[in-house]
């Protein structure tokens, strides 16, 4: 099978795009391309043995094959006419905005080209914290209750201290703080608001545990990861999260009972289907007293979550041939020649 990695994008995780893309390249055992998505969101074909740090972060990549997308393909110029990159199927691996909100799932579907990843729908309401909270919620997962601020608002706003403050559009704990006074709250508003217009407030909890569960659906049938519980100090900071994943050596399941563990991949089943098909996500979860919380949806997860499946290079292979092609649409301009018939022509 011959499978894409797409990564990159303008964003704020662009970088952490990179590292998964390279973790990724050391796991998937199969034909692999890598397409380069830069700031610009210009389209790269980056070969294998270029996949390091220095060529990107030197702009040696521009030195690659543009690349650019017509229909079923993405396409480089030759020496006399254009070529298409001959592929089975493109894995969507540009975290946050760009490859979580939607505009890659809208130019691959438009496109017509095979793509695992979350389709639009799921993009805007996993990207949104709010919109997953409402979502969450209308599928029945329970959420922790919050407040929004607003940037272009002033409002009331009462908070319980400690507190911790998140960007509504952002991931890999960018911007998120704790704050434990108004003082700290001044400052991580300040914060929060240097990266979204929005930001979602939630009573910090000290004695809550957090575990993440990956999976998704092929054929009808859910694979779900192990369950792991992140080793943290107050929360899953941005290098707890992201620069230690490519490190994970063989995890241990988490010591849950039997009865929480199937709580909370039936949490995941009502999040997932049928909104995510076409995707591997990664679900982080909150268990306060024998009660499970959504915290967030990761759409596109640092390098796939591979280290939480057993037999990740068979899943990749077996939930990209199970992607169904987008049902196409005929137009036969009946309508156009029924009034071209008649005498009022248009």
């Amino acid at each position: 099978m011959k499978l894409a990695i797409l990564f990159g994008g303008n964003s704020y995780e662009h970088e952490i795009s990179i590292v998964s893309a390279v973790v990724l390249k050391k796991v998937i055992n199969t034909d692999l391309t890598f397409i380069f998505c830069d700031e610009k969101r210009r389209f790269y074909l980056i070969p294998s043995e270029k996949m390091n740090s220095k060529t990107f972060s030197g702009g040696a990549y521009q030195k690659e094959k543009e690349l650019f997308l017509r229909q079923k393909a993405f396409y480089h110029k030759s020496l006399w006419s254009e070529k298409n990159l001959d592929l089975d199927c493109v894995i969507n691996l540009i975290h946050g905005r760009d490859g979580e909100d939607g505009k890659i799932a809208s130019l691959l579907e438009f496109f017509d080209i095979k793509f695992i990843g979350p389709r639009v729908e799921a993009s805007v309401l996993s990207f949104n914290k709010e919109f997953t909270k409402l979502y969450a919620q209308s599928v029945g997962v329970k959420t922790l209750d919050y407040q929004m601020l607003r940037k272009s608002q002033k409002q009331d706003f009462t908070a319980h201290f400690p507190c911790i403050l998140k960007p509504a559009r952002l991931g890999s704990s960018i911007g998120i703080s704790i704050a434990k006074n108004e003082k700290e709250l001044d400052y991580a508003k300040d914060v929060g608001f240097e990266f979204d217009t929005d930001i979602l407030v939630e009573d910090f909890k000290s004695n809550i545990k957090e575990y993440n569960l990956a999976g998704c659906m092929i054929k009808d049938e859910f694979i779900f990861s192990i369950i792991e519980e992140p080793k943290k100090k107050e929360f899953l900071d941005f290098e707890q999260k992201y620069l230690s994943f490519s490190g994970h050596n063989e995890l241990i399941e988490a010591d849950l009972s039997e009865e929480l563990k199937q709580k909370l991949k039936d949490n995941f089943a009502k999040i997932y289907n049928p909104l995510f098909k076409g995707a591997l996500i990664r679900c982080d979860f909150f268990i306060l007293d024998n009660e499970v919380y959504l915290n967030e949806i990761n759409p596109n997860p640092g390098s796939l979550a591979n280290y939480l499946f057993k037999d990740f290079n068979k899943i990749i292979e077996q939930l990209a041939l199970s992607i169904e092609s987008e049902k196409k649409i005929k137009i036969t301009y009946e309508f156009l020649h029924s009034i071209n018939g008649q005498k009022g022509k248009l």
